[in-house]
């Protein structure tokens, strides 16, 4: 099989991502003639860049991160990422997953195992391990319980509000029970408006944490290859 050569526009993503922390799992990036990841990783040792960290950042080029969300009102309460790591995850990568997973989101959480099945939950936050024919795939998704039943608390406010209005005006007393109408519409754009507005950065943030973590597990720091031979070992 010939060897993945990198084009000018990766190879500036590899070592950008290299340099600065944990690489980002990137999408569509076209690929022409170019460098391998041997001549990348020479490059890199010039420049001051460990060979593993150039290897993390060339093979998150190839990682596909699924992104879906889940909306409400065109709200997005859920968020869900999905990444093939095509490879098996041993037991003690699961440990120390769910030892990141605790640490990301600040919740203990809680584990479970079916056969060859295991997941770790917390509320509404669950995390996947599923075999395939590759290997295992991670599962993230999660939902903003709170935010949603703000807003669903919210729509019922103003409907209780509109079905009020309806009746006033129907036994003409619609004048008498103008006050408390304005009070249940407040009220009731008060807890959507509450509800709507924490729900892009809570998307933002949980999207993020989760693609982080799904790469350090697709990508762990040991994947990468020995230098290639006739070059000095680092010191």
């Amino acid at each position: 099989m010939t060897e993945r050569r990198y084009s000018d526009t990766e190879i500036a993503a590899i070592f950008r991502a290299a340099a600065d922390g944990p690489p980002q799992p990137q999408r569509e990036v076209p690929r022409e003639e170019g460098l391998t990841l041997a001549e990348l990783q020479t490059i890199g040792r010039e420049v001051g860049i460990a060979p593993d960290a150039v290897a993390q950042a060339a093979h998150a080029l190839d990682l596909r991160v699924g992104a879906q969300s889940r909306t409400f009102l065109g709200l997005p309460i859920g968020v869900a990422r999905t990444v093939d790591l095509n490879r098996r995850l041993s037991d003690e990568e699961w440990e120390r997953l769910v030892v990141q997973l605790r640490e990301v989101f600040n919740a203990r959480g809680v584990t479970r195992s079916e056969g060859s099945l295991r997941q770790w939950t917390n509320g509404n936050l669950q995390v996947l391990l599923e075999p395939t024919e590759t290997g295992h795939r991670l599962r993230f998704g999660t939902l903003h319980g709170g935010a949603s039943a703000m807003i669903g608390a919210g729509l019922t406010v103003l409907g209780v509000a509109g079905v009020v209005a309806i009746a006033s005006a129907a036994s003409g007393h619609l004048g008498n029970a103008t006050t408390g109408l304005v009070f249940l519409s407040l009220a009731g754009l008060g807890m959507i408006a509450s509800g709507a507005l924490r729900l892009p950065g809570w998307a933002r943030r949980r999207g993020r944490q989760m693609e982080t973590i799904a790469t350090r597990v697709a990508i762990p720091p040991t994947s990468a290859p020995p230098p290639p031979t006739g070059l000095p070992p680092e010191t």
